[in-house]
């Protein structure tokens, strides 16, 4: 039996990158998954993958900056499994630019995708996990919230206050059995990253499914347990020192 059997997740940004890292390695312990992204041609083409490991999967596309999706999407996994065990807040956007430079509109681009969306989630989430007795919400930030880089505020802003959140989470689900985490990724080779990098400017990466590892340890801790953060990234990557 696999160490998810039994429990329902939704990954926002489930179909591509590191959601879809996260939601293979949830599939791959038997979890059953709701997939929620914009894109929902790419929805199906991950939702065929992972029910061919053999657990079931609901595709609700989904805007997470409307708070009316945001309710369906909820309102749809309620409806079809009756229980929510795991969050993961996954979905992210990146714009940025020198700070002179920057637009209203790029920056509440990234403020919607970024922290609207995780917050929407967190707060139907936590209805229906206090009533429940628990469950888990997994965050995915940025070592950027941390460690900045130029042209980066949007984005870095954004992260930053995703960690904030995680730890509100934690703090006000503490009584209701409610356990909130936060990944801070480095390089993630995406297809993004991979079109745009020439060998020349090429960073170290790591894979989705590499980093997938770490959500997959928080979300099968013990109940009691909670690993509360985590910074992930490759060995050779600048972190120590950057900044």
């Amino acid at each position: 039996m696999g160490k998810l059997q039994g429990k329902v997740a939704i990954v926002t940004g489930g179909n591509r990158g590191i959601g879809a890292g996260i939601a293979r390695a949830f599939a791959g312990e038997g979890c059953t998954l709701v997939l929620a992204a914009r894109d929902a041609a790419r929805l199906e083409e991950a939702a065929a993958e992972f029910r061919g490991l053999g657990v079931e999967v609901l595709t609700v596309p989904t805007d997470i900056t409307s708070e009316e999706q945001i309710l369906n999407l909820f309102a749809a996994t309620m409806e079809r499994f009756g229980r929510l065990d795991i969050l993961v807040n996954n979905a992210g956007a990146f714009d940025g630019g020198p700070l002179e430079e920057l637009t209203l509109a790029d920056w509440e681009n990234v403020m919607a995708v970024n922290l609207r969306g995780p917050f929407l989630c967190t707060r139907e989430a936590f209805k229906i996990m206090k009533e429940q007795g628990g469950g888990r919400i997994i965050n995915v930030a940025s070592i950027s919230a941390q460690r900045v880089r130029f042209n980066s505020a949007p984005y870095s802003t954004s992260k930053h206050g995703l960690w904030g959140l995680t730890q509100v989470t934690a703090l006000e689900g503490r009584a209701h059995g409610i356990v909130a985490s936060c990944i801070h990724p480095g390089n993630v080779l995406n297809e993004r990253r991979a079109l745009r990098q020439t060998v020349a400017d090429q960073e170290p990466m790591m894979t989705a499914d590499e980093l997938a590892e770490v959500a997959l340890v928080m979300a099968t801790l013990p109940p009691h347990v909670n690993l509360l953060e985590a910074i992930v990234l490759p060995t050779e990557q600048l972190y120590v020192g950057r900044g």
